[in-house]
C-alpha cells in the first residue's frame, strides 16, 4: 500500500525556518556530542599510555636492580679467584725460587726476540 498524500498542505516560510533550525540544532549537538566523546578517548588513551609507561619504568628498575646485584656477585668471585691465582703463585715462587727465576729470564728472553724482529 503506498502513501501518497491525498491534500498535501505547503510549507510556509516559518516551518522553513523551524526546519533549519532543528537541524542546525541537531548539528551543532551532534559536534558537541562528538568532542566530549574524543575528549574522553583521548583521556582514557592518555591514562592507559601513562599507567604503561610506570609499569614498565617499574619493571625496568626491577631489572636494573637484578642485574646489578647479579654484577656485584660476579665481581666479588672474581675478586677472590684472582687472589686465590695471587696466593697460589706467590707460594710456588716461595717453593721453587730457582725455577722462577729461570722462567721469569726465559719468558723475558722469548719476549725481547719477539719484539727485536
Amino acid at each position: 500500500m503506498d502513501y501518497t498524500p491525498t491534500n498535501p498542505t505547503p510549507l510556509s516560510p516559518s516551518d522553513y525556518a523551524g526546519v533549519s533550525q532543528a537541524a542546525s540544532d541537531l548539528r551543532s549537538h551532534t559536534a558537541d556530542d562528538m568532542t566530549d566523546f574524543a575528549a574522553t578517548q583521548a583521556q582514557t588513551v592518555k591514562a592507559a599510555a601513562v599507567a604503561k609507561a610506570q609499569d614498565f619504568r617499574s619493571f625496568a628498575g626491577e631489572k636494573a636492580a637484578s642485574i646489578k646485584e647479579e654484577a656485584s656477585i660476579k665481581f666479588k668471585q672474581g675478586t677472590e679467584k684472582a687472589k686465590e691465582l695471587h696466593t697460589t703463585a706467590e707460594d710456588y715462587v716461595r717453593e721453587n725460587p730457582t725455577k722462577a727465576v729461570l722462567s721469569a729470564v726465559g719468558v723475558g728472553v722469548i719476549i725481547g726476540l719477539i719484539l727485536r724482529r
